[in-house]
């Protein structure tokens, strides 16, 4: 393509979303089939996701936007387009992702016409942009968490243009969603409900790379869910990074609990599922919602963070032990059949002893039927990291060790108890490790192994727990 040619396509390009990606995806649907021509094979591109539920959302509409301009899906790094979907949230991701392209640099070596990517929250840091553009020159296109959407644009710029293109945006308020996704599950499906954080925990990078709150107009939605029940999905799980404050921004504000009971209106849609929650935002009303609505599943992720109410005003967490303790007594009270899982970081700066035996104290108290257990990393350019009192690594090591045997002894002695009932399981797979067995998910989110097939994938099938095995269950089928 010559410039005059290439010009006039940036020129007659709508201004408007989404009808300017759409556009893009056209073009550069042309380029791809041209180049499969040449070379006798289909283009492939591959999608790697780090990080959290909402990068895997966001990987969909990538692969969906890659699909729709004509490459072909693949789960081989040794593709002609590989992009990364990063997360930052801890360093170990971060290292994991350089490790990862220089492995990508021996196989571009091989074959040059290869195009390497990276997006998300880690392109989000300026630190990270300039490492990237400095010491891996051989990636070609580099974008963050916000113009996601662009990803045909850039890329057919990149391809035209033959050389590196950096598009990274300090924040939005826009929010485009009606393009293409590639959903990994037919029968169930993330919808994103709102993006950035308005919390600014003090250990926490989110609100610097993923914006401030922004929640999608209630209308789409619905519209969204609607369109997703008419493809077949039986469940959603409705993403944010704090769901419990969904609505505050918009313009006519609505509670978070209102958009749920209109999602469970939604004909075909079995089950709703949300993530995450804030306990400082979880509301009466919403548990009341939870309480009263069949198709709400009985789980409820509820970050700890810390059962130290010294740490976790440190934190900026604002609540205390005392609060944290009466609001999952209040749930449980009101919905007593509720699973509760949640987020413990060990080894804030300035922890003690102490700090620590408070945690392991709601731990014991709340009885998780899971927990997702952290060793706190220190992330540039938050609060925390420039605190003193850095908690020595071997120190922390024995406490993460001591708090990881403690989860799992509860979770084991929390998974027996509803042996001998009768639940709701959905068939999500067949079993890997005995053949005539499939797995499905319980609406609280525990997993049970049954007698099926692959016919059974995406139906809702009620199985009797005959057995706990720590953290799953077997059991038999009924229907």
């Amino acid at each position: 393509m010559n410039n005059q040619e290439y010009g006039r396509i940036l020129r007659d390009a709508p201004a408007e979303e989404p009808a300017r990606q759409q556009y893009f995806m056209n073009q550069l649907k042309q380029l791809v089939e041209e180049k499969s021509r040449k070379t006798g094979r289909p283009l492939t591109a591959c999608v790697q996701t780090f990080g959290c539920q909402m990068n895997a959302k966001d990987s969909e509409k990538l692969l969906g936007i890659l699909e729709r301009a004509g490459f072909q899906a693949s789960e081989s790094e040794q593709s002609d387009f590989v992009l990364y979907n990063t997360c930052t949230v801890r360093d170990n991701a971060n290292q994991r992702v350089y490790g990862r392209l220089g492995y990508l640099h021996n196989l571009k070596n091989k074959n040059p016409g290869m195009i390497i990517a990276l997006c998300g929250c880690m392109m989000q840091e300026p630190s990270v942009v300039e490492k990237i553009e400095t010491s891996y020159r051989f990636v070609d296109l580099i974008f963050g968490t916000h113009n996601i959407f662009k990803l045909a644009e850039l890329l057919f710029m990149q391809i035209c243009e033959g050389h590196r293109v950096v598009d990274i945006w300090k924040g939005t308020d826009k929010i485009v969603e009606e393009l293409p996704a590639q959903r990994k599950y037919p029968f169930k499906s993330g919808v994103n409900i709102m993006y950035g954080c308005n919390n600014f925990c003090s250990y926490c990078i989110v609100p610097y790379v993923r914006g401030r709150e922004r929640s999608r107009d209630p209308e789409d939605i619905i519209k969204e869910v609607e369109a997703l029940a008419a493809d077949g999905v039986v469940e959603v799980m409705l993403l944010g990074q704090n769901v419990n404050s969904y609505g505050k921004t918009l313009a006519h504000p609505v509670s978070f609990a209102s958009l749920l009971r209109r999602i469970a209106e939604v004909k075909g849609i079995e089950r709703i599922r949300f993530m995450t929650s804030h306990p400082k935002d979880l509301s009466d009303e919403l548990i009341g919602v939870m309480r009263d609505c069949p198709k709400i599943c009985r789980h409820l992720h509820l970050p700890l963070q810390s059962g130290s109410s010294r740490i976790l005003k440190l934190m900026n967490r604002v609540y205390d032990k005392e609060q944290y303790l009466a609001l999952t007594e209040k749930i449980k009270a009101e919905i007593p059949d509720i699973s509760l899982t949640t987020d413990i970081i060990v080894g804030f700066p300035g922890e003690t002893e102490e700090d620590f035996e408070e945690t392991m104290d709601v731990v014991r108290r709340v009885r998780y039927d899971s927990a997702f257990t952290f060793i706190y990393s220190k992330r540039t350019g938050t609060p925390a990291a420039a605190m003193a009192d850095q908690v020595p690594e071997d120190v922390v090591k024995v406490r993460f060790d001591r708090l990881l045997k403690e989860v799992q002894k509860i979770s084991a002695e929390v998974c027996t108890k509803d042996v001998g009932k009768t639940m709701t399981a959905l068939a999500e797979g067949t079993d890997s490790h005995e053949p005539g067995m499939i797995t499905g998910r319980l609406g609280n989110n525990i997993m049970v192994h049954f007698p099926g097939d692959a016919s059974d994938i995406g139906k809702l099938i009620q199985v009797k727990l005959t057995e706990s095995r720590g953290f799953y269950y077997m059991g038999v089928r009924l229907s």
